[in-house]
C-alpha cells in the first residue's frame, strides 16, 4: 500500500467507519464499525425527527445537554476511530518518509474530525448559557408561575407581549422606557396586533390591583408631566410602595394593561444600544425610508440616511428608530414598528445559525424579560406561526389619540376593534413579519386576555379640540390596524 492510498482509505473511514479495516482485511472489526455507525446514524435522525412535531422541544434544557453531551462523545469517538483506522492498514511496512507523511496528514485528520463535534458543543453551551442569563428571574422580581406542559398558557386563546426599548444613554438614570408597544398574539392563528403607546403619554391609570393606583388615584403625575416612559423609573425607584426591588416592570404591565383593556402577560425589553450591536450581527437589516433622516444631537450633524430602500448597519438602524430632527415622538414610533417588523422578517433561521456566536455576545447583556425558562419551548412553535401570519399595527397618537389628555374609553374601543378584526381575518393569513417572540396554543378570544370596555373608570370624555397637526409617518395614523407589510414596503 502506498502512502497516498494509506491516507485515502485513512480518510475514508472518517465517512464509513470500517472501511480501513474491511481494506485491511480484518472484516469482523469492519462490520461491526458498520453496523454501529449505521445503528448511531438511524438513532439521530430519529430523534432528530422529533423536533419536526416539537420545534420548541429543541431548546429544552435537557434537549441542549443531551446533544452537548453527545457532541463530546462523537469527538471523542472520531478521534479515536482515525486512530485506529490508521494502525490497521499498518503504515510500519511505508518507507520512512512516508510514515512521516502520513503520520502528519493523519493527526491534523484526528483533529479535523473533532472540529465540527467541537463547534457544535461550544454553540450549544453558548446557547445554553444565554437563555440561561437572560431568562433569569430579576433578583427581587415576583417569581414566575409555574408552567404546566399540558397547557402552558392556561387556558387563555390570546397573549399579550409587552415590547420595550430602553434609552440606556450614559447621561440618564435608571431605565426610561422610550419605545412601548404591546403585541397581541392569536394563539390559533398567529395573527397579530402591535398596539403602540407614545413615551408622552399622560396620567395614564392603574388598575385597583397595583400598589401605583393608591399612590396615583388620579392618574400618574410623577414629576408633574406624568409621562408613560417614566413610570418604569418610579416604580424601579420607590421599592418600598412596590413592595420589593425591580417592579419596574410589574407597574408598567399594569399601566399599559389598564390602559387597552389587556392583561399583559409578559414583557421583553431591549437597551437601545445593545440593539444596535445585535443589528451589526446580522450584517444590517433593509429597511424602506421614507424620507432623508438627520441624526446626531438636536441639529443632525452626525449624518443622513437618505430616503429609499437602503440596508442599514446598527448604528443607522439606531438613529432611524431614534431620530428626532425635525421630526416627533410619534414618527419615531412608526419607524421603529417597521424597525420591529424588518428584524424579524429579516432574522431568518438561517442568519441566526450563520452569526449565532456574534448574536449571542450581543445579547447577552442585551435583553431583559420575565418570560420563565420553562415556556421558552412552547413560545417557539407560535414565534414561526406569527411570522407567516398577518400583522396589523396601530398606534394611538394625535389625530386619533391626544397625549395631553387620552380618551381612555377610545382607547380601548380601538383596541377591541382592531383584535376583533385580526381574528376576523385569520382565513387569509397574508405572509409577512412578527414583531414578538411568542408561543403556542389554539383558540380566538379569550376573556383575560380581551379589552374590557370599562368606561366609567375612564378618567376622560373625549379628546380635547387642540390637536397637534398630523405628522408623515411611515404608518398612518388611522383609527384601523393596518399591515405591516404594506405600510413598511416589505
Amino acid at each position: 500500500m502506498t502512502t497516498a492510498s494509506l491516507i485515502g482509505w485513512t480518510a475514508l473511514s472518517a465517512i464509513i467507519p470500517g472501511a480501513a479495516h474491511l481494506r485491511a482485511g480484518k472484516r469482523r472489526t469492519g462490520f461491526i464499525m458498520l453496523v454501529l455507525f449505521g445503528a448511531l446514524l438511524i438513532a439521530a435522525v430519529v430523534y432528530g425527527l422529533q423536533f419536526l412535531e416539537n420545534v420548541g422541544a429543541a431548546v429544552r434544557q435537557s434537549t441542549l445537554t443531551t446533544v452537548m453531551i453527545g457532541a463530546g462523545a462523537g469527538a471523542l469517538a472520531w478521534f479515536a476511530l482515525i486512530a485506529m483506522s490508521y494502525m490497521a492498514l499498518r503504515p510500519d511496512r511505508l518507507p520512512r518518509k512516508g510514515q512521516i507523511v502520513s503520520g502528519i496528514v493523519v493527526g491534523v485528520l484526528c483533529v479535523s474530525v473533532m472540529a465540527p463535534f467541537a463547534l457544535t458543543a461550544s454553540t450549544i453551551k453558548t446557547a445554553g448559557d444565554l437563555l440561561d442569563d437572560v431568562l433569569a428571574p430579576q433578583p427581587g422580581g415576583p417569581s414566575p408561575s409555574p408552567i404546566r406542559a399540558e397547557d402552558p398558557w392556561n387556558g387563555r386563546k390570546r397573549v399579550n407581549f409587552l415590547l420595550l426599548g430602553a434609552d440606556a444613554a450614559g447621561n440618564r438614570d435608571g431605565v426610561r422606557t422610550d419605545s412601548m408597544t404591546v403585541a397581541s398574539v392569536n394563539l390559533a392563528t398567529g395573527n397579530t396586533v402591535l398596539f403602540s403607546l407614545p413615551r408622552n403619554l399622560q396620567y395614564v391609570r392603574f388598575p385597583a390591583s397595583s400598589p401605583m393606583q393608591k399612590q396615583f388615584p388620579n392618574g400618574f403625575n410623577f414629576e408633574g408631566q406624568g409621562l408613560l416612559n417614566a413610570v418604569w423609573y418610579y416604580a424601579d425607584n420607590n421599592p418600598e410602595l412596590m413592595g420589593g426591588k425591580n417592579r419596574g416592570p410589574e407597574a408598567l404591565k399594569d399601566a399599559i394593561g389598564y390602559t387597552l383593556g389587556l392583561h399583559i402577560d409578559y414583557y421583553a425589553m431591549v437597551d437601545m444600544f445593545g440593539f444596535a450591536r445585535l443589528v451589526d450581527a446580522i450584517g444590517g437589516l433593509r429597511i424602506r425610508v421614507e424620507q432623508d433622516i438627520k441624526w446626531g444631537g438636536h441639529f443632525g450633524t452626525a449624518g443622513t440616511i437618505k430616503a429609499g430602500y437602503r440596508q442599514l448597519n446598527g448604528e443607522e438602524v439606531l438613529w432611524y428608530g431614534r431620530s428626532r430632527v425635525d421630526s416627533d415622538d410619534f414618527s419615531r414610533m412608526a419607524r421603529q414598528r417597521c424597525v420591529i417588523g424588518a428584524l424579524a422578517q429579516q432574522a431568518s433561521p438561517a442568519t441566526v445559525l450563520a452569526n449565532f456566536s456574534k448574536i449571542a455576545a450581543a445579547a447577552r447583556h442585551m435583553f431583559r424579560t420575565d418570560i420563565p425558562r420553562d415556556l421558552l419551548e412552547h413560545l417557539v412553535p407560535l414565534g414561526l406561526k406569527v411570522k407567516d401570519a398577518k400583522i396589523t399595527s396601530l398606534q394611538f397618537v394625535p389625530p386619533t389619540i391626544y397625549t395631553g389628555n387620552p380618551d381612555w374609553s377610545k382607547i380601548r374601543k380601538l383596541t377591541l376593534k382592531a383584535i376583533r378584526e385580526s381574528t376576523a381575518d385569520s382565513h387569509t393569513a397574508a405572509a409577512g413579519v412578527t414583531a414578538s417572540p411568542s408561543g403556542a396554543g389554539t383558540g380566538g378570544t379569550s376573556p383575560s386576555a380581551s379589552p374590557t370596555a370599562s368606561a366609567s373608570s375612564s378618567p376622560s370624555a373625549g379628546v380635547t379640540a387642540s390637536r397637534p397637526t398630523r405628522p408623515v409617518t411611515p404608518t398612518p395614523n388611522d383609527k384601523a390596524a393596518e399591515s405591516l407589510s404594506e405600510i413598511c414596503g416589505f
